[in-house]
């Protein structure tokens, strides 16, 4: 691996992707920059896939999309140049409809089927109406019943909900059925991969078809022993100036910071970070941040003056 060192933070241009249940937070709230005012459900923040490849928006790197850092410039991520993919993907979603009710396979599952990356994810809950709730999990004992209730369409029964506020945060492992529900807005962090198995779509139309289910390989993947209740979700109570660890999954790591004067948190990991700027504004080692910034915190860069009032996620890919 080269000894070359890196001194700043690597920022990302987002793209927005419409859907069927998006709104316009993504734009008038965000300012993201889009031609559309409407059904704009995701930004993908940092991104290095087929669909999107993030491009650096200033410094040395200006210009450049993610995938060739990834290529070109291993040292900066803390790895040896071995032809592996990008692990993490950043989204940032706004349902101002409900999502469909799906899951997703695991690694395993995913490779042999898919030839693709299964799919873990988190949500930081950004926002949300009063009494909000997500769909995680399901009442159905075995997979006998299961089956049933599906093929009966007893989604009232089928379908667990938990309470979630504004600040909490839930992990959703692969095989456990969910759904983001309408007015919430969420930071996801998850595995690079876009494999989803769609369960039930309140049969809505799009472009006047329902849209395609896969109730096939949805009962194949779905964990019907997944305990999620209430405990599951949690409730950051982190002080100021605090960093405090979220999650830590085989496949990644979460923090979040809310800083209010300085903080100093050093180097957290020993890959690569991503940061997101979700409130606030200030500045990272003299670097100007405002909500809606993303970037990249090369594996050598250490975070010694985050100043300003800001809240920051944090995310690191756990290399195999």
């Amino acid at each position: 691996m080269g000894t070359k060192h890196n001194h700043e933070l690597i920022f990302m241009e987002p793209v927005l992707q419409k859907r069927i249940w998006g709104g316009s937070r993504l734009k008038n709230e965000w300012g993201y920059d889009s031609e559309q005012d409407k059904e704009l459900g995701e930004c993908w923040a940092v991104s290095c896939n087929e669909q999107t490849d993030s491009r650096v928006t200033e410094g040395e790197y200006r210009g450049k999309h993610l995938s060739q850092l990834w290529r070109e410039e291993p040292e900066l991520f803390g790895r040896e140049a071995d032809g592996t993919e990008f692990p993490l993907l950043i989204k940032i979603i706004d349902a101002k409809e409900n999502l469909s009710v799906q899951v997703h396979p695991d690694d395993t599952y995913a490779e042999e089927h898919e030839h693709s990356k299964g799919k873990r994810e988190c949500w930081y809950i950004l926002d949300c109406p009063p009494n909000a709730e997500l769909i995680v999990g399901t009442h159905a004992k075995d997979r006998d019943e299961l089956k049933r209730m599906i093929e009966e369409k007893k989604w009232d029964d089928l379908l667990n909900r938990i309470p979630v506020k504004k600040g909490d945060f839930i992990q959703i492992d692969p095989g456990t059925i969910h759904a983001i529900t309408a007015g919430v807005e969420l930071l996801e962090v998850q595995q690079n991969s876009d494999v989803t198995y769609r369960i039930y779509d309140y049969d809505r139309l799009q472009n006047g078809t329902p849209r395609q289910l896969q109730l096939q390989q949805g009962m194949d993947v779905i964990n019907v022993s997944d305990e999620i209740s209430e405990e599951s979700v949690i409730h950051p109570k982190s002080k100021d100036n605090i960093l405090q660890r979220l999650i830590s999954t085989c496949d990644y790591l979460v923090w979040t910071i809310r800083v209010n004067g300085v903080a100093s948190v050093g180097r957290i990991a020993n890959s690569f970070l991503i940061g997101s700027v979700l409130e606030g504004s200030g500045k990272c080692n003299g670097q100007l941040l405002s909500k809606g910034m993303h970037f990249i915190v090369p594996h050598d860069y250490s975070l010694d003056r985050i100043e300003g009032n800001l809240r920051i996620n944090f995310a690191a890919p756990v290399y195999s």
